[in-house]
């Protein structure tokens, strides 16, 4: 027991210098992690993950657009004049400057908002008060005047912003008439009009097929816009405005571009350096719900956008708490030390639908890291856009 390792999972924040455009971004993250290992005292392994934030690599990439870009797409790919925009976040860094640029491209926006929350879990009002007002948020189409009558003004909780009037004056600023409805069925858009940006992220497919089987002649999403440069601006030819953070008052930083050679790199780099084969990623928002908030922070279209292949897959554990209570419930001290110690070693790589593996999360590994990295360095001033987690892929027999 005397050389067991008394310590699992570290995550450590790295300190970077500011990343600007252009900058050798895998010669510096390389740097930053080894001279944080010398200073700090340890040493990189086999299988540590260095993860890296999009954000520092979208500004190496030098990968924004402005509002003006935003709109000049608009119009050219719906035409200029009304124009439906359905399903959008409650964010003022995510999607108000998107909207800024899209109300700029039309003459009228008709706004339609999903309630009681947002697909990121934003509240406009709680599920408490729908019931009270007898709504059926399923069916229910609402006026903004129906809503106001309903529910009143109703400020974030953790950002004091009345969304539905924030956003209303922001197009109108933008020199656009606007018309705010909430509803949840796609297709109720196409009351108002047949030209529509479908601003949902992760059920933006479906939402296209909706609306295309019920007959709208423009259909658009987030992720197809800024998908190639304007007038020499940045893009995202996957991901088009998903993803997209605000920068300025009047610029956009995009999702990073294709960024599977700057993973490979750093990895190259590491091995060169140290002998250890690391793995690599870039991670955006993590996946995780707060409970207070309803918030579940995934406004990324992925964890991960770029990652090495001993990244792919899910966890392959068995839940120790399981093997504890059930197959040595008899067993105490060495002896149940040993049997568990056993039963991992000898465990098969698959343990799908085996009951000792069940509780554990059944998530893609670059979820779970990701979340990890995104706690870990935070969207403030922490100043740590790398993340180094090592020991992850241990388990109770390292």
């Amino acid at each position: 027991m005397e050389n067991t390792r008394r310590v699992g999972t570290i995550s450590r924040g790295i300190r970077c210098p500011i990343i600007r455009q252009g900058d050798n971004l895998a010669a510096i993250v390389t740097e930053s992690v080894l001279e944080a290992a010398k200073s700090e005292g340890f040493e990189l392994r086999d299988r540590d993950v260095i993860s890296i934030t999009e954000s520092i690599v979208a500004r190496s990439q030098g990968n924004y657009c402005s509002v003006q870009n935003i709109a000049d797409d608009v119009k050219a790919k719906l035409g200029g004049g009304t124009v439906g925009v359905i399903f959008p976040i409650l964010s003022r860094n995510r999607f108000a400057i998107c909207l800024r640029g899209i109300a700029m491209g039309c003459k009228k926006v008709v706004l339609m908002l999903s309630y009681p929350s947002d697909e990121v879990g934003n509240e406009l009002v709680s599920l408490d008060k729908i019931d009270e007002a007898g709504v059926n948020p399923y069916s229910d189409v609402l006026s903004l005047e129906k809503y106001r009558e309903l529910f009143g003004e109703n400020k974030h909780e953790f950002t004091g912003v009345d969304y539905v009037e924030y956003y209303g004056n922001l197009i109108r600023e933008c020199g656009a008439d606007v018309e705010i409805v909430f509803a949840n069925q796609a297709k109720t858009i196409l009351n108002y009009t047949d030209h529509i940006i479908n601003c949902d992220i992760h059920t933006r497919a479906r939402t296209k097929r909706i609306l295309k089987a019920a007959g709208a002649k423009v259909v658009c999403g987030l992720d197809e816009l800024m998908t190639a440069p304007v007038n020499g601006s940045g893009c995202n030819e996957t991901y088009g405005l998903l993803g997209s953070n605000k920068s300025t008052e009047d610029t956009i930083k995009l999702f990073p571009r294709e960024c599977q050679d700057l993973v490979l790199d750093i990895q190259a780099r590491v091995l060169e350096a140290t002998g250890k084969h690391v793995e690599v990623m870039v991670y955006g928002d993590g996946a995780f719900k707060d409970p207070k908030g309803k918030i579940w922070e995934l406004a990324d279209p992925v964890v991960s956008p770029a990652f090495t292949n001993g990244l792919i897959g899910t966890p392959n554990e068995l839940k120790l708490k399981y093997l504890a209570d059930n197959d040595f419930k008899d067993l105490s001290g060495e002896a149940l030390r040993e049997a568990i110690s056993a039963s991992i070693k000898q465990k098969s790589d698959n343990l799908v639908g085996n009951m000792a593996s069940q509780g554990t999360t059944p998530r893609q590994l670059t979820d779970l890291i990701g979340s990890l990295c995104d706690l870990t360095s935070g969207s403030g001033d922490k100043g740590t856009p790398v993340v180094l987690v090592q020991g992850y892929f241990d388990n109770y027999t390292n």
